[in-house]
């Protein structure tokens, strides 16, 4: 292999990869546990969809606030102060976790590990990004998303041996153990530049004092719309969905998560290689929502009687939605190093943040449309605004980083 290629396993690429592993794990881990928890914690059969709606916004409301805190932290005192941080507050968020004794402290505690959880991609993204050279980023984030995302695998594996409080304990476990492999691990030389400069860093208000910098913010985040559609809505509730498609075969929400972040990670494996071929973000996006789309329709559209074919088109939208390691490096590429862990941290979780609103209005739709119209029409709505605002974002192939934003 040629000696350029060897930053790609650096420190920096595979602590990010593994901080992402454990970071997927314990965000996953509730869609897989959702039914056996609640259950054990007494909730009625018939309130389990409710209750999971109710503690995955929870999760996602802390990671909204996440995303805007650790942003912020990661340009004002940088980058490993986020990756340090981050992972301590979500570990032990998710030990107490396996303690709950009622839904209210379990949303509690979902809703503190969200934001633990907010602060782990974007770091990471933002720092190799920043520490590998241009022509071989784009592998590099690559290689975190599509590491990180077997985390998911784990999970539905330590699952099926475990009860639902170890398997939260396990996820907390191994966030500790990952701090401790993090104590080697250097700071960006781009941030330590821009450090040494007293440039303003880390203002979020920055992003909505110039239009086009606000458009550009809007377009990172509403590109990744049908990702947690998929995920949040369609992955999350399976079960639900399987029983209304006439599956008389049992559906383990579990086994949808790990079939479709299989898909995932070869989706974003794929996307990332095909994006340094085309030498484009743009495109390769493009190709990908029309996969989700195409296979948005096939999950609930198409007739399915079995497990089997259900468990492929799980996967098979996780190939289309395996564009998140690409999304995440055109927010990187998009903005200058004294804003870029601000916006890299808080567009992917403003995105998982978007289950709150997607949840609400899939269920407000649910009541006049039934479950499989409503999730069509609101996935569908997720597409269009994704490619409107792909429209509107510039190519960022290549693009130097070292770049300010300024007034």
């Amino acid at each position: 292999m040629h000696k350029d290629y060897r930053s790609l396993y650096s420190i920096p690429v595979v602590v990010a990869a593994l901080g992402y592993f454990v970071d997927i794990y314990d965000l996953l881990l509730f869609s897989i546990v959702r039914v056996s928890s609640l259950r054990s914690l007494g909730v009625a059969e018939e309130n389990l969809l409710t209750e999971g709606e109710f503690l995955i916004q929870a999760q996602m409301f802390g990671m909204l606030i996440g995303g805007i805190v650790w942003g912020v932290m990661g340009d004002k005192k940088g980058r490993l102060s986020v990756l340090f941080g981050s992972i301590l507050l979500y570990s032990l968020a998710n030990i107490a976790n396996g303690f709950v004794v009622n839904v209210d402290q379990y949303a509690w505690l979902r809703f503190i590990a969200g934001i633990g959880l907010a602060g782990e991609l974007g770091a990471g993204i933002t720092l190799v990004a920043e520490v590998l050279p241009k022509e071989l980023r784009g592998y590099g984030t690559t290689i975190v998303a599509s590491v990180g995302l077997m985390g998911a695998v784990l999970a539905n594996i330590i699952a099926s041996f475990f009860t639902w409080e170890i398997c939260y304990w396990i996820g907390g476990g191994l966030g500790l153990t990952l701090l401790l492999l993090r104590i080697g691990i250097f700071e960006s030389g781009l941030y330590n530049q821009v450090k040494a400069s007293h440039a303003s860093r880390g203002n979020f208000f920055q992003l909505f004092t110039n239009a086009y910098r606000f458009q550009r913010f809007l377009s990172c985040v509403f590109i990744g719309l049908p990702i947690w559609f998929a995920i949040g809505i369609l992955i999350s509730f399976s079960p639900e969905f399987a029983k209304v498609l006439g599956i008389t075969e049992p559906i383990a929400a579990g086994d949808a998560v790990m079939y479709s972040y299989i898909g995932l990670a070869v989706g974003d494996l794929a996307s990332g290689f095909i994006s340094q071929y085309w030498q484009s973000r743009k495109k390769v996006v493009l190709l990908y929502i029309t996969i989700t789309f195409v296979f948005i329709v096939m999950y609930l559209l198409n007739p399915i009687d079995s497990a089997f074919l259900f468990y492929c088109i799980c996967f098979g939208l996780g190939v289309g939605v395996g564009y998140w390691a690409l999304f995440v490096t055109i927010a990187a590429e998009q903005f200058g190093t004294n804003l870029r862990a601000t916006v890299t941290t808080s567009v992917p979780n403003f995105i998982r943040g978007t289950v709150v609103p997607l949840v609400w209005i899939f269920g407000l739709l649910r009541e006049h449309l039934g479950i499989l119209w409503s999730a069509f029409w609101v996935g569908t709505g997720t597409i269009v605004i994704a490619l409107v605002a792909l429209y509107f974002l510039s190519e960022s192939f290549s693009r130097d980083m070292d770049f300010l934003e300024t007034d």
